[in-house]
């Protein structure tokens, strides 16, 4: 069993695979940007990529995962009932995936009119739907390759499945310099470049289960004992995730009404989504099979640390990037995005968006440390009825406010249903005893690091004011590293982590 350090060991090497797929996620949407803007063409790519990204929500990385991973967990100790487990759940999920994308093909147009109306009666519905019977088969793909990175998770061995994003990235910015340079069509270029980058990354995770000993392959599906007891428990979160990918289709429905609003929130998403991504994907992906292992053990205590631990890691880094993004919206927008076909409007509107993304950051990490407490219980159904309560609360922001604010209501929603989702998965958490409980330690660090965030970005502040700006890569570059860095110094100034235990944390071996 993991110790602590091993713990934040994991979030570690999760985390850095996440930044470098982020990373590499920036240089394809500065390209997308520069060479799309936020026309026809890239509103269509971003509504037809987006398709099979909330099913694959929906079913592999959502309902799925979070009901198989931690019975997985559960069985390691059988090594061959496990892997009996692991290839019944392969089978099944493999049948159910292709029968829904044989059927999204068909009612391809139905799915592009619920995903984004406003694009009826114009150029932008016709090029979704081409684009979507493209790209939908990558959900196929990208299905088995999550639910093969859950069994290496729970194995321990997280850096396959944390570096198969790359790949994606990569193949894309590989296809749009080849159709940049051949003359090609970049809508359709990008699109046929999506199920490739499917292919990439079930390639990559099927090879490294394979040199552990886990193979795969669908064979027909048999409704077992254990997979009776899979669909019980993912059943729910199924549900669950319906309702997380609903908020997103709102944010899209109100998005589509307003001409460019589509890449706008797009492009938002994707840079408050690099700390989102490397925070929370990390915590979430090592946190529920560890917190399955110690709860099914008795071990509260070591629930408790775990749990802990991930609060503080999510935390030190969330609140500061939340602060920051906040007050540099502007600056990063102009400096990633502002070129070619992308103009000083466009940056002004994307930054409007990314400032209301950036105050619901923590809560959206928050959930993913949240979640996991239920999750490990094999409880799905009561954050399905929290998650219900949220997306009320989505569409009541997002369409109440419309009118008056235009497209930022879609964001305004988004952030306001993720808190009230963290009140209530906390509000829950009160009857689960000492594994769902802060320990002292955190309890001392939080409000240190809210503090040390605060400062940091009253610096920041004050920095852009007397700077008038920071328009340039170089400048923007000394900006967020010298925030970082007066960051740091103040968490370690005021205690929020001590450099002793931060050593300890990363050394120590399982």
């Amino acid at each position: 069993m993991a110790r602590p350090g091993g713990l934040v060991r994991g979030f570690l090497s999760v985390g850095i695979w996440t930044f470098v797929s982020r990373l590499t996620g920036f240089i394809r949407d500065i390209l997308m940007a520069a060479w799309l803007g936020t026309g026809p063409v890239a509103e269509a790519f971003l509504i037809a990529l987006s398709l099979p990204n909330m099913f694959r929500r929906f079913f592999a990385e959502g309902a799925f995962n979070t009901a198989f991973v931690p019975m997985f967990s559960k069985r390691l100790e059988d090594r061959a009932g496990a892997e009996r487990f692991a290839g019944e759940a392969f089978s099944g999920l493999f049948a159910t995936v292709l029968a829904l994308s044989a059927l999204a093909m068909i009612f391809m147009p139905a799915l592009v009119w619920l995903m984004a109306s406003g694009f009826a009666g114009d150029e932008r519905f016709a090029l979704a739907v081409e684009y979507g019977r493209i790209t939908f088969p990558y959900i196929l793909l990208i299905s088995m390759a999550s639910m093969i990175s859950g069994v290496l998770n729970a194995n321990g061995r997280f850096h396959a499945a944390a570096a198969a994003p790359v790949l994606l990235n990569l193949l894309f910015i590989a296809a749009m310099a080849l159709a940049r340079v051949r003359g090609w069509d970049m809508g359709l270029t990008l699109a046929w470049s999506t199920p490739i980058t499917g292919i990439a990354q079930l390639g990559l995770v099927w090879w490294d289960a394979r040199r552990t000993g886990w193979r795969f392959w669908p064979r027909r599906p048999r409704l077992s004992p254990d997979m009776r007891r899979l669909l019980a428990v993912a059943l729910p979160a199924a549900f669950a995730g319906g309702v997380v990918q609903l908020n997103l289709l709102i944010g899209r429905q109100v998005g589509s009404r307003f001409e460019g609003a589509i890449a706008w929130l797009s492009y938002s998403d994707r840079l408050y989504q690099l700390p989102l991504g490397v925070v929370g994907a990390a915590v979430a992906v090592v946190l529920l099979p560890e917190l399955a292992r110690r709860i099914a053990a008795g071990d509260d205590a070591g629930g408790q640390q775990a749990y802990s631990r991930a609060t503080e890691f999510g935390l030190f880094l969330t609140i500061p990037s939340a602060f920051a993004i906040a007050v540099i919206a502007e600056p990063m927008v102009s400096t990633l995005f502002q070129r070619g076909a992308f103009d000083a409007d466009d940056t002004v509107q994307t930054a409007r968006a990314l400032v209301v993304y950036a105050l619901g950051l923590p809560a959206f990490v928050l959930q993913k440390i949240l979640q996991p407490l239920y999750f490990a219980r094999e409880d799905t159904r009561t954050p399905f009825r929290f998650a219900l309560m949220s997306m009320v609360v989505n569409a009541a922001v997002a369409f109440g406010l419309m009118p008056f604010i235009g497209f930022l209501a879609a964001a305004l929603g988004t952030t306001i249903a993720a808190w009230v989702m963290v009140a209530q998965l906390w509000w829950g958490t009160r009857k689960m005893g000492q594994a769902a409980r802060g320990d002292a330690r955190l309890g001392r660090t939080a409000p240190r690091i809210v503090l040390s965030a605060a400062l940091m970005a009253g610096a920041l502040w004050m920095t852009m004011r007397w700077t008038d700006g920071m328009t340039d890569v170089v400048e923007l570059a000394i900006l967020v590293l010298g925030g970082a860095a007066i960051y740091f110094a103040l968490a370690f100034a005021t205690g929020a982590y001590r450099l002793s235990e931060l050593k300890a944390a990363v050394r120590r071996r399982r």
